[in-house]
């Protein structure tokens, strides 16, 4: 099987191809509270530092109940790939790395949130973790990151026919937020990496690091060699950096990731061959 280097959607393919918000942001560390659902007690962490939505690395949380989806081709054709029945393993769940952008839909707190980890029976798998059915189940202290001047959003995404996070404006707070930084969206067959080097090049930022990072591509290529075929593959990022050199800018993008078929791989995304499949949503703060 080869990788296909695009995907042909349902719908329409806009003609912006990365949805940007400028704002602000500040990184700090977050208390998860146990016994409470994820949800709200990452709702909670943002509040008590005065933010709406950010991001979160998930890394170490350990969940109790606990249900996810994984990707899946879809049954219908309405989409280019759908999601799997749900699965919802008994005992504590161990997040091994992910994670989560944390915003709103339909007016209600709500996150996009991608993982490896070990259930507690040992095995080892990933997804998309649920937001209503996911508890926090001991207190876990987690890097988060604050975004202020706009939040993530579910809404309606023509191209895709999906319901997607992406930023929109939204008031500032009176918060200490002093780094400028960018929400994203990147949109369909794109390079994950050319899009956010050339996004930085046009901006003149010479260095940014990235923080959360969930999404998905077309099957994986990694620059230990290891190739995920399958197309349908759920990513999120672990520390990316997107930096100016002598021969151009160069996003540096670990990741962790599965496939439909359970495939599951971790390593650095190969430059110019990780085209995104759905949607890839994160926050870029510039440190240079």
């Amino acid at each position: 099987m080869t990788r296909p280097s695009s995907i042909q959607q349902p719908g329409p393919a806009a003609a912006e191809r990365i949805v940007v918000v400028p704002g602000r942001g500040r990184a700090f560390t977050m208390r998860l509270e146990a016994g409470v659902p994820l949800v709200e007690a990452v709702r909670r962490g943002f509040a008590a530092e005065g933010f709406a939505g950010g991001t979160v690395a998930m890394g170490g949380v350990r969940l109790e109940p606990f249900a996810y989806v994984m990707p899946a081709l879809s049954k219908t054709g309405e989409n280019a790939a759908f999601y799997s029945d749900t699965f919802a393993p008994a005992g504590t769940t161990v997040l091994d790395a992910g994670a989560m952008t944390f915003g709103r839909r339909d007016g209600n707190p709500f996150f996009h949130c991608h993982a490896l980890w070990r259930e507690a029976d040992g095995k080892r798998s990933g997804g998309h973790i649920l937001p209503d059915a996911t508890v926090v189940a001991a207190e876990a202290i987690v890097p988060a990151y604050g975004f202020d001047g706009g939040i993530f959003e579910a809404n309606p995404d023509p191209e895709t026919n999906f319901k997607l996070f992406g930023p929109v404006p939204d008031a500032r707070r009176d918060v200490d937020a002093p780094q400028t930084a960018f929400a994203l969206r990147l949109r369909p067959n794109q390079d994950f990496a050319g899009a956010l080097e050339h996004f930085c090049a046009q901006r003149g930022i010479r260095r940014a690091r990235i923080h959360g990072g969930v999404g998905s591509t077309i099957g994986a290529r990694l620059a230990d060699g290891t190739v995920v075929e399958n197309f349908a593959t759920e990513v999120y990022l672990d520390g990316a950096t997107v930096e100016a050199g002598p021969d151009g800018h160069v996003a540096t993008l670990p990741a962790g990731l599965i496939d439909y078929k359970g495939v599951m791989a971790s390593g650095t995304l190969v430059r110019g061959d990780n085209p995104v499949l759905m949607t890839f949503e994160l926050v870029l703060a510039v440190e240079g």
